[in-house]
């Protein structure tokens, strides 16, 4: 007798899963597979919200680890610069132990990220900063960390205009892309009211490294000019991380942020995955993350 063949068999199975649900009580089902417009949003913590206590000393990643799992964060973005050695990166033992204790909280490490400066006029120094990037780029891959986070620079060299330096960024940027892509990690970069200010200056970055293995990290507090919630519209089809941040800066005027204005956004964006908080300013970190924590987990319903 004839066998199916597996394209055959493939769209046999296709056929019949609608009736394989048929009887299912849907009040059994996650109120993700419930909702069919769901973007499968999940909830991280940039660790920079407790960045005072992880420089000196009073916190460290296994403490941080322990907050974020307890209170029921679905992942953490680790920068770089609290791992111990940084900018070196730490030995493989020190990485899998991270990684395993994420695993065993039932968290994901949604990113990781360096301080670099492709806006420094200094070639070598520029060529110091791509090799960070993909010394970080690898530790990234050993944690599991599908996504490093970079900057473009806060300079502005005297002698030189911003599409000359533009120039030289964007051959930095692609080395690193291009690193990236050879070990299973995406390249963001930063708008971070720096070199990057608004959404066109993102996206004149975005469209000259035209590649999947890049994207924005959309930075909600780094839109300082006009209508923040208007550059995050125009922005957020490019991202593959965020920063989502208490306030925003609404025509140059720190206000709280809309939250529910801004899930809205995200949804209707093609974005899924993990949306990191970071706290800023005054106050106890762990009050200030748990309120807003549950301020997110509220407006994503």
């Amino acid at each position: 007798m004839k066998s199916i063949s597996p394209r055959r068999d493939f769209f046999k199975k296709l056929a019949i899963l609608p009736f394989m649900t048929q009887g299912i009580d849907k009040t059994l089902l996650s109120p993700r597979t419930q909702n069919t417009d769901s973007h499968r949003l999940k909830i991280s913590l940039n660790a920079f919200s407790f960045n005072d206590p992880l420089l000196n000393g009073s916190m460290d990643l296994d403490v941080l680890l322990d907050f974020c799992g307890a209170l029921g964060f679905d992942a953490v973005d680790i920068t770089a610069y609290y791992f111990p050695g940084y900018p070196e990166v730490p030995a493989d033992e020190y990485l899998y132990h991270i990684k395993r204790k994420a695993f065993s909280l039932g968290m994901e490490i949604s990113g990781t990220g360096v301080r670099n400066d492709f806006t420094e006029p200094d070639e070598g120094k520029r060529k110091e900063s791509v090799a960070l990037v993909k010394r970080w780029i690898e530790a990234a891959e050993k944690i599991g960390a599908p996504v490093i986070r970079i900057f473009a620079g806060n300079q502005n060299p005297e002698g030189y205009s911003r599409d000359q330096i533009l120039q030289w960024m964007i051959q930095d940027i692609r080395a690193c892309v291009d690193y990236g892509k050879n070990h299973g990690v995406v390249v963001a970069i930063q708008n971070h009211n720096d070199f990057i200010l608004t959404a066109d200056h993102a996206l004149e970055i975005i469209q000259k490294i035209d590649s999947e293995w890049f994207g924005l990290m959309l930075d909600i507090g780094s839109y300082r000019k006009g209508d923040p919630y208007e550059e995050i519209a125009r922005t957020a089809n490019h991202a593959v991380n965020w920063q989502i941040k208490e306030k925003v800066f609404l025509k140059g005027a720190e206000v709280p942020t809309d939250l529910d204005k801004l899930i809205a956004i995200i949804k209707a964006s093609d974005y899924k995955g993990y949306l990191p908080i970071e706290t800023l300013g005054a106050g106890d970190p762990k009050e200030k993350v748990t309120a807003l924590y549950h301020k997110l987990v509220k407006a994503l319903g």
